[in-house]
Formats: structure tokens, C-alpha cells, sequence
């Protein structure tokens, strides 16, 4: 069984065909998958997903950085009332109260994503929006992770002290809960580690997702706390850096994820990408670490089994 430890089933252009998508991921034998959270418009989608699939797919809890923007004190609230226990009807109504300032586009659109978006798939988030009621069941004993949180100056530079605000305090919860963290960066390592730094005595651990840094990152990441690196679908593009990274770091931290349905691995790069794909990254992981594909499938499957507390067992956590 491999365990893709990060996924979006819930977003725009994966959610029509989400429920044929996890199907295929349990054929490909992708028996567990970890979805990552963004902030409180996509959340209600990720919970539907994840209810249908007790066991099978397990959510992580976090405000996005691409979502911190004006409203983010309300939005982080919200983060804060799940993780405290608050009623899927208080946490709604919290929403509701709140100020209606919008917070920037995610910028979760990788640059190999298409740039149409279905005409019909946003009037159906747009109706499910409408639509969406406060009973909603939120899970919280499928919380496994609190992520994605990070620091993204990619798209701008608009809200760097409100980004830094948010991971510390997010890290602060992680702490509290005893949680892994999932992190996401992009243009950030520098204030990430003052960041990390910082919270030092949190003696958090985690993941690094979407890992393409150089093996120096990796070890000063892991003086401020213990970490693996998520290895997706990149590494299997034409020169990519990480391969040769990819042979100093050590297996017990090497974890497996797509992203989906972003950065998709060869030969499906340009395309939406599948948790179902997750062997194909697997495959090359086990070519630069000269093992076979059941090693690797095996050393990254007891490595997220560990890091988020989940059942060895197909449909069940422990």
C-alpha cells in the first residue's frame, strides 16, 4: 500500500471527477491519502470528500499562506475553533459574522496547470457554496496534520508580516495538539527558518512539502526540529535537482505525495495529476536510491504511518 501524505480532491479542477479519482487510487494501490487544507471556502468540499471515506482519506487543518489576507485574524480563528472542538453550526456562524474583505487568489495554480477552468465546474462550487449547510460533520479524529502553513512570496509581497504571524501561531497549535506540521514555501526560506528559529522550543516535526531544496535546506530545517521531505511528481521531470538531493537524504524521512491535481508526474506532466500516479514517483524514487519499488513502497508507507498516526490497515486509523 502506498499513502499519497498530499492531495486537494476538493479542488476546481479535480473535484467532477473526485469520487472516480479515489477510485483509481485504490487501484493503482494508494490504500491511504492526506488532503491538504487551504482555507474556510474550499474546506466544506475537502470534509465532504473526506466523510465519504472514513479511513481512507484523512484531512490536514491550516490556513493556506496564498489564503492570509485582511480577513486572516477570522480565518485563523476558524482553524482555531475546529481544532478546539467548535460545532460545525459555530464555526459557520463565526464565518458568517466575520468582514466580508476578501483575501487574495490561492495561488495554488502550479506552473504546469492549464489555465482554463470549466465554465461548469465554478457554477457548481458556486451552487454547492449557496448551498452549504452548517451540519456539515466535521471529522476531527481524521485530523492527522496541521498544514498546509508556510510562507509563499511568489504571487507578492502584500502580507509577509501577516504570512509570519500565521505559521507561528500555526505552529503554536501543532504543538499544543501534538501534530505534525505540513509545510509549504516558495520564495521564503530565509524568514521561514527566523520563523523556525523562533519556535525552536516547539521541538515540532513534519514534512517539508513539495520538496525541490538543496540538502543544505533540508539539515538546517531539521536543527530547529525533525522533518521529512515530501517527494511528488518534480522529481521526475528531466534534470530535476531534487533527484540528486533526493540520494543524501535519509529513507526514514523520505515521504511520498502528488499534490494533485498540480505538478503531475512524467509522463502525465501538462496534465491534471492523480494520487493514482503516486507509483510513478515511487518508481523513480526507488531508481535514485537503487531499491526496487516494494522497498520504497514499504520504507514511505511506515514513514507516514508514523509521522501522522495512521492505521497500518487499509480503512482504519490507530
Amino acid at each position: 500500500m502506498f499513502i499519497d501524505t498530499h492531495t486537494h480532491f476538493y479542488d476546481e479542477w479535480l473535484l467532477p471527477d473526485a469520487e472516480a479519482a479515489v477510485q483509481r487510487a485504490l487501484e493503482a494501490g494508494v490504500g491511504k491519502m492526506i488532503q491538504a487544507d487551504i482555507d474556510s471556502k474550499e474546506r466544506p468540499f475537502m470534509w465532504e470528500i473526506g466523510n465519504r471515506h472514513p479511513g481512507v482519506i484523512y484531512q490536514m487543518l491550516g490556513l493556506y499562506p496564498g489564503s492570509v489576507g485582511a480577513d486572516w485574524k477570522e480565518e485563523l480563528d476558524l482553524v482555531y475553533s475546529i481544532a478546539d472542538g467548535g460545532s460545525a453550526s459555530s464555526v459557520a456562524k463565526k464565518k458568517a459574522d466575520a468582514p466580508e474583505e476578501a483575501s487574495p487568489s490561492v495561488a495554488k495554480k502550479k506552473a504546469d496547470a492549464p489555465e482554463e477552468a470549466s465554465p461548469s465546474v465554478a457554477k457548481m462550487k458556486a451552487d454547492a457554496t449557496e448551498q452549504a449547510s452548517p451540519s456539515v460533520a466535521i471529522n476531527k479524529d481524521s485530523i492527522v496534520s496541521i498544514g498546509e502553513i508556510g510562507l509563499d512570496y511568489h504571487e507578492g509581497l502584500d502580507y509577509v508580516q501577516e504570512q509570519k504571524e500565521v505559521l507561528r501561531l500555526q505552529m503554536e497549535l501543532a504543538a499544543r495538539l501534538g501534530l505534525p506540521v505540513n509545510i509549504h514555501l516558495r520564495d521564503a526560506w530565509e524568514d521561514f527558518f527566523k520563523v523556525l528559529a523562533d519556535c525552536r522550543h516547539l521541538h515540532l516535526r513534519g514534512n517539508l512539502h513539495c520538496f525541490t531544496a538543496s540538502y543544505e535546506i533540508y539539515e538546517q530545517a531539521n536543527r530547529y526540529g525533525e522533518f521529512s521531505v515530501g517527494i511528488g511528481g518534480v522529481v521526475t521531470f528531466k534534470n530535476a535537482g531534487i533527484a540528486k538531493t533526493l540520494e543524501r537524504i535519509p529513507l526514514e524521512r523520505i515521504l511520498l505525495e502528488t499534490d494533485a491535481p498540480y505538478l503531475a508526474p512524467v509522463p502525465h506532466r501538462g496534465h491534471r495529476n492523480e494520487s493514482a500516479y503516486l507509483p510513478l514517483v515511487a518508481a523513480k524514487v526507488a531508481e535514485v536510491k537503487g531499491l526496487t519499488l516494494q522497498e520504497i513502497e514499504n520504507i514511505t508507507t511506515n514513514n507516514a504511518i508514523s509521522l501522522f498516526d495512521l492505521s497500518p490497515s487499509p480503512e482504519g486509523r490507530g
